[in-house]
């Protein structure tokens, strides 16, 4: 019997097997040879690697069902991560950023100019991106980062300083507060004509990459945290219904933003600029980002969406 000939005889076992559910005992008799011969046959088959068995385990039916319904309802590729066993949010969260790195590497390619909203669940993804240089990158930040101590901008500039690294990128800071104290002083800088050229290479962004801030996340948000808000202004946002951010421009439940005040003291990208990024990865972990997480979705900021389960199960819950 030659080589090929013989994985004709394993193909035939195995498809009446595999692919025709007959029993050892029939195939036997059909092939006019022993129930342990056809035992062998299909073990050699598996080793040829004429079958391929897949085990998906119940967990996987349910998570593509949570992405097929969210993908329905907002438009959005949608990628769920399974929960880990057993797991806390802070492993959801590093399985999630793990996921979104993948997809983000897959994303960027030679010239792509890179957007990035920095916070907590960003600084995270850009520590799990693979290293590889990416010919004529560039990194803008979208939103500025200083507050009223300063240290703002010492952690961006290290989360974007670790992102050029990455990639071999050049990189755009955005030296400018998060929120400035007066509308009038924004209008004011936006003239400038250093401020002119970051806020036209962020028009440039190819791809952008941001999460949503809640304001009582189970990993809390950067800007809820360190000093970027007064209880002034927390009472202002609530008063506007905001419910969370993205890039630091405040949303409602609804998705709108242009009247809430705070807004117009911010520095961030706002949703309709956003929009116009080619692909824009919206990554979130925690059940408590759902209700600004399904603003952000309303507002039309995102392509492409990785979030948990758990979370993936919250934002459906909403009514």
């Amino acid at each position: 019997m030659t080589p090929a000939s013989r994985l004709e005889d394993l193909f035939t076992a195995a498809r009446m097997y595999y692919g025709q559910s007959q029993t050892m005992e029939a195939i036997a008799g059909e092939l006019g040879v022993s129930r342990s011969t056809v035992s062998r046959m299909l073990r050699d088959a598996r080793e040829a690697g004429l079958v391929q068995i897949t085990l998906r385990p119940p967990e996987a039916h349910r998570v593509e069902d949570l992405g097929r319904r969210i993908a329905r309802q907002y438009g959005v590729k949608v990628h769920v991560v399974p929960d880990p066993p057993e797991g806390d949010q802070r492993d959801r969260l590093a399985a999630v950023v793990e996921e979104a790195a993948e997809l983000l590497d897959q994303m960027l390619e030679p010239g792509s100019t890179l957007g990035i909203a920095w916070g907590t669940t960003v600084a995270a993804l850009l520590g799990a991106v693979r290293p590889r240089p990416v010919p004529g990158m560039r990194i803008v930040q979208l939103n500025g980062a200083i507050n009223v101590e300063g240290s703002g901008l010492t952690y961006i500039a290290t989360v974007l300083a670790r992102a050029a690294e990455r990639w071999d990128a050049t990189v755009h800071q955005f030296p400018v507060p998060a929120f400035f104290d007066y509308a009038a002083t924004r209008e004011a800088m936006w003239h400038e004509r250093s401020v002119q050229r970051v806020l036209e290479t962020q028009t440039q962004a190819t791809v952008a990459v941001f999460s949503v801030g809640a304001f009582d996340a189970e990993v809390p948000s950067h800007v809820y945290t360190h000093n970027y808000l007064t209880a002034a202004d927390l009472r202002s946002l609530r008063a506007d219904g905001a419910v969370g951010d993205v890039c630091t421009v405040f949303l409602r439940a609804d998705g709108t933003f242009r009247d809430i005040a705070m807004n117009a003291r911010g520095s961030g990208t706002a949703p309709d600029r956003l929009a116009r990024i080619p692909r824009r990865l919206l990554v979130a972990s925690g059940s408590r980002k759902a209700l600004p997480l399904r603003a952000a979705l309303r507002a039309g900021v995102a392509t492409d969406l990785v979030i948990d389960a758990v979370t993936a199960t919250a934002l459906l819950a909403l009514r």
